[in-house]
């Protein structure tokens, strides 16, 4: 599977963890950006949840090329979703 996968978090997420341990197990290769030390990262995550500073913020740009999209506390089975560029369900 190819395409790229961001993960937005904190140190002390427990929803973060479980998360990179899943994509962990699955392969799936993945950058995190810890948004504490980070304040670009903190602007992001903030534009894409309503100004709150909710992790795991995942942006995945699809292996098909296609636009990119973010996932706030996304399940496994939705990152590999976008990861194919397959519509993301809720």
């Amino acid at each position: 599977m190819q395409g790229t996968v961001t993960m937005y978090s904190t140190p002390w997420c427990g929803y973060c963890r479980r998360l990179k341990g899943q994509l962990d197990r699955e392969g799936i290769a993945f950058t995190e950006i810890d948004i504490e030390q980070d304040p670009t990262a903190v602007a992001l995550v903030e534009k894409a949840n309503n100004g709150n500073q909710t992790v795991p913020t995942v942006v995945v740009a699809p292996a098909s090329g296609g636009p990119e999209v973010t996932m706030t506390n996304p399940s496994l089975a939705q990152v590999k979703e976008a990861l194919v560029g397959a519509p993301v369900a809720d």
